[in-house]
């Protein structure tokens, strides 16, 4: 292949899907400085890739276990927003499909925005069944904000259209007449936990950025009500709005 340019090589090991491949034997004999540069990409790549599929299949131990049960429709259950000041409080309910495969799935708070956004689509693409709950913040206010997320969590149940025959449920127990199995930061060991936990964090995440149209100065597309030096400085000069959590410090101050 040394004929080849440097552009064509990279077109070629494009193609390459392993390290058996005699193309990329040949090209590893190749002495210029351009060719080994791209072997190197392609091996850092492949090793990132397999990195994640390692992640993820050890992230689907519990549900191949549930699988192996007879159970076939399993939910992943999480909820995100338990400690802003303001906005609501919002659960997931997710149903993947057994050939379900998206490279750097894992708990929502691990990710960045772009690839949770990623992962939103591709999870809203290829889910068989999605339901999410809100409860809002007058309603945190009445029935505390554990309540909140626990009935967040049983609204997303009941919003699937398709019913599962089992639970994977972040930390949290839940009654309800399907099996289920609360699983402590189960959002870094499931993937249908994970699936949830970042159908939940853009769900809300886009609630707070239309919240931060109709209050400004609080800064709720940037700290997605949380308790940040902007949020703080705007509630100190504005008063809270009807979106903020009025039994949370330092909320309930300036009542």
């Amino acid at each position: 292949m040394n004929d080849l340019t440097i552009k064509d090589i990279e077109e070629v090991i494009k193609k390459i899907e392993n390290e058996e491949d005699e193309r990329l034997k040949q090209l590893k004999l190749d002495p210029r400085k351009g060719v080994q540069k791209l072997i190197a990409q392609w091996i850092r790549e492949k090793e990132k890739e397999q990195a994640e599929l390692d992640s993820f299949n050890n992230m689907m131990l519990y549900e191949k276990q549930i699988w192996k049960q007879g159970f076939i429709k399993i939910a992943g259950i999480d909820e995100v927003g338990r400690g802003p000041l303001a906005g609501p409080v919002v659960a997931a309910a997710v149903i993947l499909p057994k050939d379900f495969y998206a490279a750097g799935l894992n708990d929502s708070k691990k990710l960045t925005e772009k690839k949770r956004e990623e992962l939103y689509k591709i999870i809203q693409l290829q889910a068989i069944s999605i339901g999410i709950g809100i409860i809002d913040a007058k309603e945190i206010d009445s029935i505390n904000i554990y309540q909140a997320s626990i009935k967040a969590m049983l609204h997303a149940i009941s919003k699937l259209h398709e019913s599962p025959d089992y639970l994977l449920i972040d930390a949290v127990p839940l009654h309800t007449p399907f099996p289920s199995e609360s699983i402590i930061k189960g959002d870094s060991k499931s993937i249908s936990i994970a699936a949830a936990s970042v159908i939940a964090k853009v769900t809300r995440d886009e609630i707070m950025k239309q919240y931060a149209l109709d209050y400004p100065g609080y800064g709720f597309e940037h700290n997605m009500g949380y308790g940040t030096k902007e949020h703080l400085e705007g509630l100190a000069e504005h008063g809270p709005t009807p979106i903020h959590r009025r039994s949370f410090s330092p909320v309930k101050d300036y009542d």
